[in-house]
């Protein structure tokens, strides 16, 4: 991957707000930038909602998150379950 100009403006927001939002047109690297910056944080957890199977793991979302409370959680396509964003809320 190569260096973009977001990557210290995310890194330095991340540690300030307790979320932060990848907005952008589809291809441009969102994806890539997120697994990018999962795998510089041994603590990410990474969950795709384009699978089954994290989307059966989010069904009672509160829970799955306060299990997740203190690491970095990454929600690709996060905008396939809308419902999540009130789980995200508090």
């Amino acid at each position: 991957m190569f260096a973009r100009l977001i990557d210290e403006a995310l890194k330095r927001r991340l540690l300030n707000m307790p979320a932060v939002a990848l907005l952008g047109p589809r291809q441009v690297g969102k994806t890539t930038l997120a697994h990018a910056l999962a795998a510089q944080r041994g603590d990410a957890v990474f969950i795709d909602m384009e699978r089954a199977s994290d989307r059966a793991r989010m069904a009672n979302a509160e829970l799955a998150l306060a299990a997740l409370r203190d690491r970095l959680v990454i929600i690709d396509e996060v905008q396939l379950a809308p419902d999540l964003f009130a789980a995200l809320r508090p």
